[in-house]
């Protein structure tokens, strides 16, 4: 018995010693992919501090005031046209942030009731590596004409800035983006305060997109609007069916590449601008049509040219900063009877301060 207990529990210190050794290595397996894993996302952090200077403060505070634009402008093979265009949406709320991450909210001071056909949604992460922005809007219904061009010698004046409240779209969709010269050039010093450009630099963007867009104009009701106010000679606007009576509804993807560039004019100031143009495969989505059919039946008219634009003043002196930024989307679909041209973007004004020292 007493050989056997030994035995066992030299058995056990045998089994414990090859446990041991087999722990071991995998331990070590699991420590190197932490640690890779670690400097991967490390990666997308890393600067040349002789040109950026990193953000100190764990934590910030901000009060924004964002403006909001819209066009809308839809044309006919005929010569005719027409322009949609809400009244700005004025904006005014505090945000807080943690490192990279901003949250916030805004009140509409224009329309502090609330109005249930409006929505809107946007987010814009950036690293030094990558960029992403995340859009959703759904109008309400305070567009005014802000533009008619009809066929023929027709004075269309009377039509300017008329209430309409027969259009309603919505868009919705990412823009992914990668940023070349990331270790000297920083996006986030342009636009989200983390860090600052000591030193004007440049860098190529790469990027990918991909929208939904839905366009609904009552045509009968515009079409009524225009003979009240210019007369029942004034033409209208056609009706057919690639136009599916005012309705319009597509996906685009798209391929994008651009430059933008840091301007460090003085100490804490910063001017940034960037410019992207986008090559947009746009696909018509009927109501049954799947994601995995939208390139059947490709066609090449159905690429069409899209643009990015950003800019931004800054003043930041690590604990203080003050600014102005706008991001600007402009879309195109063109088809044979018609054609369709969407604007919108904001423009940002705010102040804030860091706190609380890493």
């Amino acid at each position: 018995m007493t050989f056997i207990f030994s035995l066992c529990i030299g058995s056990t210190a045998m089994a414990q010693a090859e446990d041991k050794d087999s722990i071991a290595p995998r331990r070590g397996l699991f420590k190197r992919i932490g640690h890779g894993l670690y400097e991967f996302v490390k990666e997308f952090s890393r600067i040349d501090t002789a040109y950026i200077e990193p953000q100190h403060y764990n934590y910030t505070v901000m009060l924004q005031n964002t403006n909001t634009y819209e066009v809308y402008r839809l044309s006919t093979e005929h010569g005719n046209s027409v322009t949609f265009a809400p009244k700005p949406s004025v904006k005014l709320g505090p945000y807080l942030g943690w490192r990279w991450v901003f949250l916030g909210y805004t009140f509409d001071l224009n329309h502090l009731s609330a109005d249930k056909g409006k929505k809107e949604f946007d987010i814009s992460l950036y690293s030094s590596q990558i960029g992403i922005d995340l859009f959703y809007r759904k109008t309400g219904n305070d567009y005014r004409i802000r533009r008619l061009r009809l066929s023929g010698d027709v004075d269309t004046s009377p039509m300017h800035n008329v209430s309409y409240d027969g259009l309603s779209v919505s868009i919705k969709g990412f823009n992914l983006y990668y940023i070349f010269n990331h270790r000297k050039f920083s996006y986030p010093a342009a636009f989200s305060q983390s860090t600052m450009q000591k030193r004007s630099c440049g860098s190529a963007l790469l990027g990918i997109g991909y929208t939904q867009h839905s366009l609904n104009v009552d045509m009968a009701k515009l079409n009524t609007l225009i003979h009240e106010r210019l007369g029942e000679q004034a033409s209208s606007l056609p009706i057919d069916s690639e136009l599916d009576n005012g309705k319009v509804k597509y996906t685009d993807i798209s391929v994008s590449g651009g430059y933008a560039y840091n301007f460090a004019f003085a100490p804490r100031w910063l001017f940034a601008t960037s410019l992207s143009l986008a090559l947009g495969y746009k696909k018509t989505m009927g109501e049954g049509d799947e994601a995995d059919h939208l390139f059947k039946n490709f066609d090449i008219r159905n690429f069409n040219i899209d643009g990015v634009g950003r800019f931004g003043l800054v003043w930041n002196n690590n604990r203080w900063y003050a600014g102005a930024s706008t991001i600007l989307h402009s879309y195109n679909y063109s088809k044979k009877r018609f054609s369709t041209n969407n604007f919108f973007g904001n423009l940002n004004f705010y102040v804030g301060f860091n706190f609380c020292k890493r």
